[in-house]
């Protein structure tokens, strides 16, 4: 790394770590109450490089972990020349482990890129040809293409060394020492006369990877899908002015870039939000159950920026009265030290009637940016600490253990925790008796999860090992509690959230972030008929 570099840090937990690979293309769309936007995500799970489920659930197990504890307990690194505190950011591992957004740069575009939609990233950054990108192996193809690198003419504008966004991607610095970085003159330094030097490279480092990048500004487009049930006049393109990105040609296992919608000045929302604040301050979305197999998955996941249907949060009866909004709040943690977070409050989880109690640091934010629980769109796995994680588990495998026998192979060769076995011979629905879950979340919300959202079965036939360890019985199942162990809690100066809330669990949900109001919504849902009703 060159010396003129800057090391950036950015308090984002929200991990790309699921298992699914889904291509937005987006639908701008005009309604009568509001202006929205609609995004199909496309569900392609991505087996590449994976023997079995077993082998799967174990490397998603290990990377949720891996990267939960390095973003919660590692946050004040230094580089060896400079000496200021450093903002920390998280993303994505490799391909075919999140969400991917198409869009199109430049006044005539000739290419599409594809970026994983990231809601804890605050910046949008792409890889750039040439682009050399080490220790890459398994996660990198030219020929996939969504993440081939984008052959960009760099006609776009450097962002200026004395601008406020150079100053935001290069964390605390000012910006005379960014234009000190960029060999602008001392003298030009000090009549503070940068503006015509360029923004200099920045270095983003994070768990298993890293890039170096510069800053640019250029037209970015969104283009709509066709759609048999959509008018050609609802069918707008939408573009995007003096949009601000980086642009990498060389990172550390790190082949596929990042459309950031976290809450930073550089995130797309926020960006957005000067165009039209009734998309950038508003996004929900809904992913279609899957459990991991193919399918499961016959439609898209409707994502959608802005207030898709405003008379959902106050409907008026045939009556006169006022029906309650289909969707249940609770706030949003402030976290001034990392602002980049949408954290909620989690009080306790339920197991069948026995509620377990989270500690404080679950519920709430204190003055050093610690604690608060994420709601994250690209973990897999709900992340807990070990003293809830450990409380839950057994409390579930108490419960199920009285039925069925415990399958500590599979626990070891996935990483997840308590594992059973079922033999569904004499029973034709097949049908696992496990208790219920239910989070309680701050503001008297409870929300009780489909079964298929915390336990998840699959057939031990396609485990080798563990065939070659243990004669099964044909028919037998076998089914794991699908939550995380995120480790012992550290006191310091460690910063972050302390659990976080993971994909797999938000699956049949709408889940709404009012970024104007604060707070995060959730409401059951059929996600196919949203998305057929979404384009009806």
């Amino acid at each position: 790394m060159a010396t003129s570099s800057v090391v950036l840090s950015s308090c984002i937990l929200f991990t790309v770590l699921g298992i699914l690979s889904l291509t937005l293309n987006f639908t701008f769309v005009l309604s009568s109450s509001s202006s929205q936007m609609v995004f199909p995500l496309t569900h392609s799970l991505s087996t590449t490089g994976f023997n079995n489920t077993h082998h799967l659930l174990k490397s998603t197990s290990v990377r949720s972990t891996t990267r939960f504890n390095h973003h919660h307990r590692h946050r004040h690194n230094h580089h060896r020349h400079h000496s200021h505190r450093q903002r920390q950011i998280s993303l994505p591992l490799s391909p075919g482990s999140d969400y991917t957004l198409s869009l199109s740069l430049g006044s005539k575009p000739t290419q599409q890129i594809s970026l994983y939609m990231d809601t804890g990233s605050d910046l949008v950054w792409f890889p750039c040809a040439p682009f050399d990108c080490i220790m890459c192996e398994g996660k990198y193809d030219p020929k996939v293409p969504y993440i081939k690198p984008l052959n960009y003419n760099n006609s776009a504008d450097f962002i200026p060394c004395d601008s406020p966004l150079c100053s935001a991607v290069h964390s605390s610095l000012p910006s005379s020492d960014i234009c000190a970085i960029s060999n602008c003159p001392l003298e030009s330094i000090e009549m503070s006369e940068c503006s015509s030097f360029a923004c200099p490279s920045f270095y983003y480092a994070y768990a298993d990877g890293s890039f170096v990048a510069r800053l640019y500004r250029d037209n970015l487009s969104l283009e709509p899908i066709s759609s048999s049930s959509t008018t050609t006049q609802q069918q707008k393109s939408l573009h995007l002015k003096n949009f601000t990105f980086g642009c990498a040609n060389t990172a550390l296992a790190e082949p596929i870039g990042v459309a950031g919608f976290g809450g930073g000045s550089l995130s797309l929302p926020a960006q957005l939000a000067t165009f039209s604040p009734e998309l950038g301050n508003r996004f929900s979305y809904c992913l279609i159950s899957h459990s991991f197999k193919f399918d499961r998955i016959r439609k898209p996941s409707p994502l959608i920026l802005g207030r898709y249907d405003d008379q959902k949060e106050k409907k008026i009866s045939d009556h006169g009265g006022v029906v309650p909004s289909e969707f249940i709040y609770t706030p949003m943690l402030d976290n001034p030290k990392h602002p980049y977070y949408y954290c909620v409050g989690l009080e306790a989880i339920q197991i069948g009637t026995t509620k377990i109690d989270t500690p404080m640091s679950l519920k709430r934010v204190n003055s050093k940016g610690n604690g608060g629980t994420v709601v994250d769109s690209g973990t897999t796995f709900t992340m807990l600490p070990s003293v809830v994680f450990e409380a839950v588990a057994n409390e579930f495998g108490n419960r199920v253990g009285k039925m069925y026998k415990r399958a500590v192979e599979t626990e070891d060769r996935t990483g997840l925790r308590p594992c059973f076995y079922y033999n569904n011979k004499n029973n034709k629905r097949g049908n696992w008796r496990v208790p219920k879950m239910v989070l309680h979340f701050t503001g008297k919300v409870s929300i009780s999860l489909p079964q298929a959202n915390y336990f998840f079965e699959f057939s031990g036939d396609d485990d080798e090992e563990g065939k070659k360890k243990k004669k099964k019985k044909k028919g037998e199942k076998v089914g794991c509690l699908m939550l995380g162990n995120a480790g012992e809690e550290e006191e310091g100066e460690s910063s972050g959230p302390a659990a976080a809330l993971g994909n797999y669990q938000q699956q049949g949900f709408e889940v709404v972030y009012d970024l104007g109001q604060r707070k995060i919504g959730f409401a059951k849902k059929k996600c196919s008929s949203l998305w057929d009703n979404l384009n009806s």
